[in-house]
């Protein structure tokens, strides 16, 4: 196992194959993919495929997303995590760190997602040296928008990806020290 991080409320650890069915549930809600790309998972086939992809990133860059689990119930909120953007361009970038996370609608307006990446971005700048941490986010995602601006994130520019869908474009410089 690569590691685990903890909050006052949450665990974050590694995805395993046990979380399949949680992961399921939470991308065939089309709520959910509203701010993404409009695509929910249509079986559970594809979960698996992207639990393989999530295993091949820590293998190749000791990082990725991570299941979010609720501490007091155990229970599987969705993933947050450090992801290191290598096998696409985003608006005109590759080989980048992305923060980014996706919870399960019961578990929205809670501070989850706020909780979790303050501790990312502590780890990811404390304990991996991150120079640059970047986040992508849909432009009307109000409730995105809004924890990357609350945990310092700073606004860039407005782009178009290849859908033809508006994006905005985050990034946070690294000037934590090593403790």
């Amino acid at each position: 196992m690569l590691f685990e991080l903890e909050t006052p409320r949450l665990v974050l650890r590694p995805i395993v194959k046990s979380d399949a069915q949680a992961l399921f549930l939470m991308d065939t809600n089309p709520n959910v993919h509203r701010y993404l790309w409009q695509k929910p998972t249509q079986n559970i086939d594809e979960t698996f495929s992207m639990i393989d992809y999530i295993h091949k990133q820590y293998v190749e860059n000791k990082i990725g997303r991570f299941a979010t689990i609720l501490k007091e119930t155990n229970t599987f909120l969705g993933w947050t995590g450090i992801k290191y953007i290598n096998d696409h361009v985003e608006n005109g970038n590759t080989n980048f760190y992305d923060y980014g996370y996706r919870l399960d609608e019961p578990h929205w307006g809670k501070g989850y997602a706020t909780e979790a990446t303050i501790a990312w971005l502590d780890h990811g700048f404390r304990q991996l040296q991150i120079p640059i941490m970047h986040a992508y986010t849909h432009h009307a995602n109000g409730a995105s928008n809004h924890i990357l601006t609350k945990v310092g994130m700073e606004f860039i520019e407005n782009y178009i990806a290849s859908d033809g869908v508006l994006w905005n474009w985050w990034k946070l410089e690294n000037n934590r020290k090593n403790d």
